[in-house]
């Protein structure tokens, strides 16, 4: 999966997809703080969801760790 053909709007899913790991750490990575090395995300009623811009900035500092 390329980075230019993911939605802008991704689930667990599309993530674990993309990077490779459990959708369980996804969701992991979610509860985390951005601070501590978490995803942003937002919620839609139980579902959590994260913006792609938002993805990509997290991969980005995640390079630079």
């Amino acid at each position: 999966m390329e980075r230019h053909s993911l939605p802008h709007i991704l689930t667990a899913q599309n993530i674990a997809d993309y990077l490779g790991i459990s959708r369980r750490r996804v969701y992991e990575l979610m509860q985390l703080s951005e601070e501590a090395g978490g995803i942003r995300c937002f919620k839609i009623g139980a579902s959590k969801r994260v913006d792609k811009e938002d993805f990509v900035k997290w991969i980005e500092r995640k390079k630079d760790e």
